[in-house]
């Protein structure tokens, strides 16, 4: 009688994905929300937004570019018999070198010009972790997966709350810690074999590409709150609390808490889709979630219910996007262009962050949210719709 050969035990794998994208999310979060913010407001102080505005979009630009180059370096790399994870290693280097030439840029045009290489380096170590995800990670294992995603964005905020926490360190050595962390927690996935055995019979699965697009726009759709209500958030809760005092202490209690709530969400809602061998559901429940939170902060009266609200939105949202980045791996219409096609679905993180921007120009004001918070849960709800859209294969792998 024959035996099938025993499948590969994913935990370790499982574990180490999830340490590398909060590695990744380190390289990035407490430079967007603190480090950057504090470099320029040193070298241009009376034109610190026009800086901060010019840095974030040459970044931005750089980030969408390099995602995609990337992801395809390491298709290329594949093909030829090597493999991915000497891009992230590439991509690690080049983020060590761009953290220094921010801390020790003297002109605009140096720190733009680190910025830029910080983004393109970032990005050059997330196109190929997306896609060894993908192509390691078992199918009936993408649900857990997305779930140990959500772990990125507490560990970020851990490490910023520690690296702002330390009165003796200075500018300088926050910066210098930001790669040596985001290294650290990249070393176990880098430690491992590459084994893309481990993806069994996803491989010989090429889906239509309607539904990875499909996908990737129900993402944008919900991704638009979430890229952008993090740098208004200061003046809507000013909005609630008019007068208020340490109203940026309050927001940054919020923050830590609307980080730590979806996590254990998430882990759930991956296991059991994992289990019942559907996502669709469970992203779609998710972003409603989202969109009553956003509307719960459009007509909430005080400080408590607006943060009673966001943190719903953040549960929902974070959820969502968790689930819908290992759901879009396995609609991955070319097995060999896994790197590529994942950098074109990360557009769908970058573009909203500038759609989101002009929506609240056109619609908000500095004492009133509410027109641009209800348009944000509508089209969390137009997102949530359009992830039924996608055609799920009943027969689970």
């Amino acid at each position: 009688m024959d035996h099938a050969p025993p499948r590969p035990r994913t935990a370790p794998l499982l574990l180490a994905v999830g340490l590398a994208h909060a590695g990744g999310v380190v390289a990035y979060l407490p430079l967007i929300t603190l480090l950057l913010p504090m470099r320029v407001e040193a070298l241009a102080h009376l034109a610190k937004i026009d800086l901060l505005t010019a840095a974030v979009l040459a970044g931005g630009m750089a980030a969408s570019l390099a995602n995609i180059v990337f992801g395809w370096l390491s298709d290329v790399s594949v093909a030829r018999g090597g493999g991915r994870r000497r891009w992230v290693i590439a991509g690690l280097v080049a983020l060590a070198a761009s953290y220094p030439a921010m801390a020790f840029a003297r002109t605009p045009v140096e720190l733009v010009g680190a910025v830029v290489l910080a983004q393109a380096a970032i990005n050059a170590v997330l196109g190929p972790l997306f896609a060894i995800i993908a192509e390691e990670v078992p199918t009936q294992r993408k649900g857990m997966a997305g779930g140990l995603l959500a772990l990125g964005n507490p560990v970020a905020a851990g490490f910023s709350v520690l690296l702002m926490g330390f009165a003796g360190l200075g500018e300088n050595a926050r910066f210098l810690l930001v790669p040596v962390a985001a290294v650290a927690l990249m070393l176990p996935l880098l430690a491992l074999r590459a084994d893309p055995a481990r993806g069994d019979t996803e491989a010989a699965i090429s889906w239509p590409r309607r539904d990875i697009v499909i996908a990737s726009l129900a993402r944008l759709l919900v991704q638009l709150a979430c890229a952008t209500l993090g740098l208004y958030l200061l003046y809507y809760f000013q909005t609630l609390r008019p007068g208020g005092r340490d109203t940026a202490a309050w927001v940054g209690s919020v923050l830590m808490l609307s980080y730590l709530i979806p996590l254990p969400v998430a882990l759930i809602a991956g296991r059991w889709s994992d289990r019942l061998g559907t996502r669709k559901p469970f992203q779609c429940a998710a972003a409603l979630v989202g969109a009553v939170g956003l509307a719960g902060m459009a007509l909430a009266k005080t400080p408590w219910q607006g943060a009673a609200a966001f943190c719903l939105f953040s549960a929902g949202s974070a959820v969502f996007l968790s689930l819908n980045a290992t759901f879009a791996m396995q609609l991955l219409p070319r097995p060999d262009r896994r790197g590529r096609d994942l950098g074109l679905v990360n557009l769908a993180n970058t573009l909203p962050a500038m759609i989101g921007t002009l929506l609240v120009w056109r619609l908000a004001t500095p004492d009133d949210f509410t027109n641009v918070l209800l348009a944000f849960a509508a089209l969390t709800v137009a997102g949530a719709l359009a992830i039924l859209a996608v055609r799920e294969d009943p027969a689970w792998p």
